[in-house]
């Protein structure tokens, strides 16, 4: 099968040929960015990690092949530049891909990246839609150690952008993030809500848009399932919970992208790199099927 190259081979490149980037449902957009993570690195490793381990998932996702729609793997955003540099690299790239007719599925690197994504996104004509976000952490600071362009400030750049959101599973914030949910309408059903009781899915409210970009930020799954990112936090998402909250909202509403963010590749233990490719792959296939 075809290799895009050994450190960013293309997505389930051991079962599929790479299709026309215009040709395909799913475009696999990796952005290895990393600057302002505050406690432990490795996510720059993050989507190359993620693209090897893809080699080694079926065609059949359990339930579908989504990989018959087409998945496209884009050559990695150059992360080279200024942060705000990235940011506009990751809106072109993002643009690219809606341009084709494609749906992005973005592997970060930093949170910092759905920024730039959410800006690729208006770029590319889409004037109203919302995110629902999975996270341990609000990142809704105005800036996190003077940087307003931090992992920790992501989803304030977005709702400063009048994006709606959505937060699920959150067990870390500050007093300033509460105030900024409020000022801004954040919704949300936090992780101590939600895990204990066992939530498997949630509504929408009415005044949500149709369209919705779902960012996953692997630290909103229990670090028992997700050791692998840097800032871990007790009391998260389990793996089916994940999943159906997922379904949950592309069964109401029109999935236009999602990313899978934070990921931090731990040596020698393969099984959470494969995992996170697993997840991917059965969001798409959710996805597909819920078109």
């Amino acid at each position: 099968m075809i290799d895009s190259s050994d450190d960013y081979p293309i997505f389930l490149g051991s079962e599929i040929e790479q299709p026309a980037a215009n040709q395909a449902a799913f475009q696999v957009l990796p952005v290895p960015y990393e600057k302002t993570v505050s406690y432990g690195g490795g996510t720059a490793q993050g989507p190359s990690a993620i693209l090897k381990a893809s080699w080694q998932l079926e065609e059949w996702d359990g339930k579908s092949k989504p990989c018959d729609a087409g998945i496209y793997t884009c050559p990695p955003v150059d992360c080279s530049v200024s942060p705000a540099q990235v940011i506009d690299n990751i809106a072109a790239a993002t643009a690219k891909i809606v341009a084709d007719g494609s749906m992005p599925v973005v592997f970060g690197g930093e949170h910092t990246v759905t920024y730039g994504v959410a800006k690729g996104l208006r770029d590319a004509g889409y004037d109203d839609f919302g995110i629902v976000q999975i996270d341990a952490h609000a990142d809704l600071r105005e800036a996190y150690e003077g940087d307003e362009l931090s992992h920790a400030s992501v989803m304030k750049r977005v709702v400063d952008l009048g994006i709606p959101l959505y937060q699920l599973g959150i067990r870390a914030f500050c007093e300033e993030e509460m105030q900024i949910r409020e000022q801004h309408g954040v919704y949300f059903q936090d992780a101590d809500e939600i895990v204990p009781t066992n939530i498997q899915e949630i509504q929408l409210p009415d005044d949500f848009p149709e369209k919705v970009f779902f960012t996953l930020d692997i630290d909103g799954m229990d670090p028992s399932v997700f050791p692998s990112t840097g800032t871990p936090v007790p009391g998260g998402l389990g793996w089916y919970q994940t999943l159906n909250l997922f379904e949950s909202v592309a069964k109401q509403r029109t999935i236009i992208g999602f990313d899978i963010m934070e990921f931090a590749p731990i040596q020698g233990f393969h099984a959470y790199d494969f995992a996170a490719a697993l997840l991917t792959y059965k969001m798409m296939g959710i996805v597909e099927r819920n078109r």
